[in-house]
C-alpha cells in the first residue's frame, strides 16, 4: 500500500513550544498582511488613497494632545477590564458578565457622588466610590461563582444574564436620579462642585486614571504568577481534579477568584463615572466588558501584553470613527477595517499555537 496516497496533503499539529521573538515576529507579520489586504478593500470599496485613510486613522487617535489623552484614558479602561478578567478566565471561569459588573459598579460610584457629594471633601468621596464600586462589582462576581462551586451551574449564561439585570437595574437608577425631570438621563453630576469627580494632576485631567489601572496592571502580574493564590488559580484552570489531589479547596478558589475579578470589573465602572463621563447610563460600558475578553485572552493574562493588545483595539475604534467622519463613510466600511487586522491578528495565535505539516515532510521532533 502506497502510504503517502492515503496521506492527507496538510495536517495540523501542535506546537509544544515557540521561543517569545518568534511569537511577536508571527504576530507583526500577522499586522502587516492586515494592513496590505485592508489597503487593496479601501482602494477597491471606496477608491481612497489607503496611505492617506492610515493617516487619518493615527490622527483620529493622536491627531492632539487632547485626543493623544482620552486615547490614553480609554485605554487604561480597557486594560482595567482585561485586569479584571485575567485572574477568572485563568481559572478557566468564563467570566462573562464584566459589562454588568462595571454597570453596578458605576451605579455605586454615581449613587456616593449625588448622595454625599455636599457631605464629604473629594478625597473622601474618591475613596468611598472607590470601595463601593468595588463592593458593587464583587457582589456581581461572587453570585455566579458561589452557585457556579455550589451547584455547577454554567458560569458563561449566568453571568450573561446578571449583565441584563445590571442593564435594567442601571435603567431604574436613571429614572430615578434623572436631571433635568423628564429627560430621561441622570446628566453631568456635580456639574458645578466637580465633587467626586478624578482631580487633574500635573495639569492633566486623565493621569489619575493612568496611575491606577497601571498600578493595578503591575499588582495583578505579581498576584498571578508569584503568589501562592496565583499557583491555586493555576492549577484549577489546568484541572480541579488534580487541585483535589493536592489540598486545594476548589470551592474557595473559585469564589475568591470571582469576588477579585467582579471587583476590579467594578472598579472600571469607578473609572468611567468619576474619571470620565461624570454621568451614569446604559451605554456606559459600551461593550467594553466583552472587547476586554479578547484583550485578556490574546495576552495570556500577562497584564504588560494587554497593554499592547488594549491600546492597539482602541486605537482602531477611535480610527475607525475618524475615517467614517472625514472621508463620509458609513460605519459598516469603517468597521469592515477594523474587522480585517482583529481576524488577522486573532488568525496569528492559530500560527503561534499550531504549525501545518505538508504531505511528504516529517514533523520535526
Amino acid at each position: 500500500m502506497n502510504h503517502k496516497a492515503t496521506e492527507p496533503f496538510v495536517r495540523i499539529t501542535k506546537r509544544d513550544e515557540i521561543a517569545a521573538w518568534r511569537g511577536w515576529l508571527i504576530r507583526l507579520t500577522s499586522l502587516v498582511l492586515a494592513l496590505a489586504v485592508c489597503a487593496v478593500v479601501i482602494y477597491v470599496i471606496v477608491k481612497l488613497n489607503p496611505l492617506k485613510v492610515y493617516g487619518a486613522m493615527w490622527e483620529g487617535a493622536f491627531g492632539s494632545s487632547k485626543r493623544s489623552w482620552v486615547t490614553l484614558r480609554d485605554t487604561m479602561m480597557m486594560l482595567c477590564i482585561g485586569v479584571g478578567l485575567a485572574p477568572a478566565f485563568k481559572m478557566r471561569f468564563w467570566n462573562i458578565g464584566a459589562e454588568g459588573q462595571i454597570l453596578v459598579g458605576g451605579i455605586a460610584t454615581a449613587a456616593v457622588m449625588i448622595y454625599c457629594g455636599n457631605l464629604m471633601p473629594t478625597w473622601a468621596l474618591l475613596l468611598t466610590s472607590f470601595v463601593a464600586s468595588c463592593a458593587a462589582g464583587a457582589l456581581w462576581g461572587v453570585v455566579p461563582a458561589y452557585f457556579k462551586a455550589r451547584f455547577k451551574t454554567n458560569e458563561t449564561l449566568f453571568t450573561l444574564m446578571m449583565n441584563y439585570v445590571a442593564i435594567q437595574l442601571t435603567s431604574y437608577c436613571v429614572a430615578l436620579w434623572e436631571n433635568p425631570y423628564g429627560s430621561n438621563t441622570v446628566g453631568v453630576i456635580n456639574q458645578q462642585t466637580k465633587a467626586g469627580w478624578f482631580p487633574p494632576l500635573f495639569e492633566q485631567q486623565y493621569v489619575l486614571n493612568v496611575v491606577l489601572v497601571m498600578v493595578l496592571a503591575v499588582t495583578m502580574y505579581v498576584y498571578l504568577r508569584y503568589s501562592k493564590h496565583g499557583y491555586e488559580i493555576a492549577v484549577v484552570g489546568e484541572s480541579e481534579r488534580t487541585a483535589r489531589y493536592v489540598g486545594i479547596s476548589v470551592r474557595r478558589v473559585i469564589i475568591r477568584t470571582m469576588t477579585i475579578s467582579g471587583a476590579i470589573c467594578g472598579l472600571a465602572g469607578f473609572l468611567a463615572v468619576s474619571g470620565a463621563s461624570h454621568t451614569i447610563s446604559t451605554s456606559t460600558a459600551g461593550g467594553r466588558g466583552f472587547t476586554a475578553i479578547i484583550v485578556a485572552w490574546l495576552a495570556k493574562f500577562n497584564t504588560f501584553v494587554m497593554i499592547l493588545i488594549a491600546a492597539l483595539l482602541v486605537f482602531l475604534e477611535k480610527g475607525a470613527m475618524q475615517i467614517a467622519s472625514q472621508y463620509n463613510l458609513n460605519d459598516y466600511a469603517s468597521q469592515m477595517i477594523t474587522g480585517i487586522i482583529l481576524f488577522f491578528i486573532l488568525g496569528s495565535e492559530f500560527f503561534i499555537n499550531y504549525r501545518l505539516v505538508f504531505r511528504g515532510k516529517k514533523e520535526a521532533k
